[in-house]
């Protein structure tokens, strides 16, 4: 029975370390850009966009299509950035245990 208690602890343990990890990778900014640094993306690892920086230069009012490219690119690299380091992140907590609703 001992044992048992050892993993229910461990268990425990390892969900609060979660909990606490993804509270904090909810705070933790990522940045990309696009366009050689015409648009920047800031945004959580939780995936929340948080602010977004176009470069005058960039805007084309005969050419849309390129700055939407650039503002995709940038949103969509920021929000992988983040998901990696989450993943990471959470690894790291979940090693070793295989429990539902830990990983």
């Amino acid at each position: 029975m001992a044992s048992i208690n050892k993993l229910m602890k461990q268990a425990m343990r390892a969900q609060q370390q979660a909990q606490e990890t993804e509270a904090a990778l909810a705070a933790r900014e990522v940045e990309a850009t696009s366009g050689g640094g015409a648009v920047k993306v800031v945004a959580t690892c939780k995936g929340v966009l948080k602010s977004l920086k176009i470069d005058p230069e960039a805007v084309d009012p005969e050419d849309v299509e390129t700055l939407e490219d650039l503002v995709f690119t940038a949103v969509n690299s920021a929000i992988a950035e983040g998901q990696k380091i989450q993943a990471e992140e959470m690894g790291k907590v979940t090693a070793g245990f295989n429990l539902p609703g830990m990983g």
